[in-house]
């Protein structure tokens, strides 16, 4: 298999269900962290920017060659919702029932459904997306640089640190 891509960079966004604030716990962010890894270590996508905000994430990440990114999407989604499940079963059981929904295919929900995603076909809509990513926990009120925010790339590209190894862009 090769290791270029066919595929365009893909500006994503997922968001929790009614915008719960469960991601301003690190354990849950660092599931998210694990899962790109893993996405990253096996030669999945290329991971060219993020941040992980208390209730959504955005990403831009391109898929490798021979994987399919509404595969990959799909299985980064189920798997950080079941990661997320786990430990609130674990932790917080309570917390747990605020993600319970009446459907058919699931008791529990993390994510909302229909998360964003649009390729990036340009330098110019790339380098947008990248500073909005990285924005994002300056205007939120987070951090004064983004560089300071820990869950982002902005380190990596203003600095050249790199906290969790799964900057590939």
């Amino acid at each position: 298999m090769n290791n270029y891509s066919i595929h365009w960079p893909q500006f994503y966004t997922a968001t929790i269900l009614e915008w719960k604030f469960l991601l301003n716990n690190d354990i849950f962010k660092n599931i998210i962290i694990s899962s790109l890894k893993y996405l990253v270590d096996n030669k999945k996508i290329k991971l060219h920017a993020f941040v992980i905000m208390d209730n959504h994430i955005h990403l831009i990440w391109q898929a490798l060659a021979e994987n399919n990114p509404n595969k990959i999407r799909h299985n980064f989604m189920k798997f950080t919702a079941q990661q997320m499940k786990f430990e609130l079963m674990e932790s917080d059981d309570y917390y747990l029932q605020d993600f319970k929904v009446k459907k058919e295919d699931r008791v529990f929900q993390f994510w909302k459904r229909n998360a964003l995603s649009v390729e990036l076909f340009s330098k110019k809509f790339f380098v947008q997306k990248m500073n909005y990513i990285h924005n994002n926990p300056v205007k939120a009120g987070l951090c004064i640089f983004p560089e300071d925010y820990k869950y982002s790339s902005a380190s990596y590209y203003n600095g050249g640190i790199d906290y969790f190894g799964i900057m590939t862009g």
